[in-house]
């Protein structure tokens, strides 16, 4: 899988998960704010333990993990925002997504 097709895939599966996710949340009627904190770390996690599947040696800048400052001389650095536009996430028909950059 070249790099357009695993951020396309990357995309597809963590969007997914996060749309059962909040249909989910607001069947049993969570909390907008902490179902947005899961939101978040539930697509960082996805993503993470897919690219480390599938690129193990490539670096990884998310907004919701650990800043490894070795990112800075590696090549290539993924950069993720797992869940953007987190604030709307709760709210089904509202705007939100994920990014993910090579």
């Amino acid at each position: 899988m070249d790099d357009h097709e695993l951020a396309s895939y990357l995309a597809e599966k963590a969007g997914s998960e996060l749309l059962k996710l909040r249909d989910d949340g607001i069947a049993s009627g969570i909390n907008s704010w902490v179902l947005r904190d899961k939101g978040d770390i539930f697509a960082h996690n996805i993503i993470i333990d897919e690219l480390t599947k599938h690129r193990p040696k490539d670096a990884v800048l998310s907004e919701e993990g650990a800043d490894d400052l070795s990112r800075i001389q590696a090549n290539p650095v993924w950069i993720v925002d797992p869940l953007d536009g987190s604030q709307d996430y709760p709210y089904a028909g509202m705007k939100n997504g994920l990014f993910i950059l090579l």
